[in-house]
């Protein structure tokens, strides 16, 4: 029996609902924890596919809407957006315990670090990745969302503001929960950033579909440098579109000076042949069309953004939740500190 996979069920249900298969499967988790699980199957063929489902505990049935992925990844095949490929949707619990999607298995590289960017690929391959990136991005902010059957999916106006209440009620009852768990520190710099982001909102610079965790390390990246699927659509919306390039250059981390840093604790955007953030949001401006003169504001939304999310995890260790990990709740509670100090950095004109 495999953790989050019922094998004897979710075996009948591959087999009656996906044609060419054969029995027996294996189930590898490639990811998990606090996010969805994602699950390598393997047929009696060698014939690989992925199973998304949510967590098996401490779920939040909006945070982990299965349907919903399936949703939207099936509405952007045959876009310019490269996605897996949907293949079948299961909403009955009684087969895994919870609602699951299946997609083909996509070839190609996660890249997490510069060690291993520079390894797969030469300095041309390296910046057509980082530009290739950023143009699928522009590609999925210029998809007719009614066309492709998601102008239902949200509210397409006032994204920022209710981005801005609903991480703000989270953070505010997560700190209610770190009280009740006796870990509670005051984290009031988060306040001060929300009340500052709050007093500037930028003008919506039209409506399209949100990825809201856009950046490298959430695609899939071919030998030559191409994005071969966009991943992880669970917290995927309709609104804003220069919130995406915000959240790519809260993870983009430029490349450092010639000859600067230990090549093996850089990360993958800091490899020599990626563009830095200046080049992709140029990219960004000519293909989109959109001025691009507030990404800063959408750098430090996405900073406390992350700020926020820090701090629920936080929580869930102060709640006792997690079991009893002291050290790493501290972890979590200093990075939600330093997310927002980043935040007020950049809004003080550090990008």
């Amino acid at each position: 029996m495999t953790t989050g996979i019922d094998d004897e069920r979710v075996t009948r249900w591959l087999l009656d609902q996906i044609e060419g298969l054969t029995a027996p499967f294996t189930f590898e988790l490639i990811t998990g924890g606090r996010s969805n699980l994602t699950f390598r199957v393997t047929d009696a063929e060698g014939r690989r596919l992925v199973l998304r489902r949510p967590p098996t505990s401490h779920v939040l049935a909006s945070a982990h809407d299965m349907s919903r992925e399936h949703r939207i990844i099936s509405a952007l095949a045959g876009t310019d957006v490269p996605v897996p490929p949907a293949l079948g949707f299961c909403e009955d619990p009684e087969v895994n315990g919870a609602p699951f999607y299946v997609m083909d298995f996509v070839e190609g590289h996660i890249l997490r670090s510069a060690a291993e960017v520079e390894k797969l690929m030469d300095l041309d391959t390296q910046r057509a990745t980082g530009m290739h990136l950023v143009e699928v991005l522009a590609a999925l902010h210029a998809v007719d969302v009614d066309a492709v059957g998601l102008g239902d999916l949200a509210r397409r106006d006032g994204y920022i503001e209710r981005q801005l209440k609903r991480w703000h009620g989270q953070f505010q009852r997560s700190q209610e929960q770190e009280k009740e768990g006796g870990f509670f520190r005051p984290a009031t710099i988060v306040d001060e950033v929300h009340d500052r982001l709050a007093a500037s909102i930028p003008e919506q610079q039209g409506v399209s579909i949100a990825h809201g965790d856009y950046r490298l390390d959430n695609t899939m990246i071919s030998d030559e440098g191409r994005v071969a699927a966009v991943l992880d659509w669970e917290l995927c919306t309709l609104g804003d579109p220069l919130a995406d390039v915000g959240t790519l250059f809260v993870y983009w981390a430029d490349r450092p000076a010639e000859g600067g840093g230990d090549v093996r604790m850089r990360g993958a955007t800091q490899a020599p042949g990626m563009p830095t953030k200046a080049e992709l949001a140029e990219r960004y401006g000519e293909l989109s069309g959109r001025d691009v003169a507030s990404l800063p504001y959408y750098v430090a939304f996405g900073h406390w953004r992350l700020a926020c999310i820090v701090e629920g995890v936080f929580a869930r260790y102060a709640a006792g939740a997690m079991g009893d990990q002291s050290a790493a709740a501290e972890g979590f509670a200093s990075q939600t500190i330093a997310r927002a100090e980043m935040a007020m950095s950049v809004l003080d004109g550090s990008l």
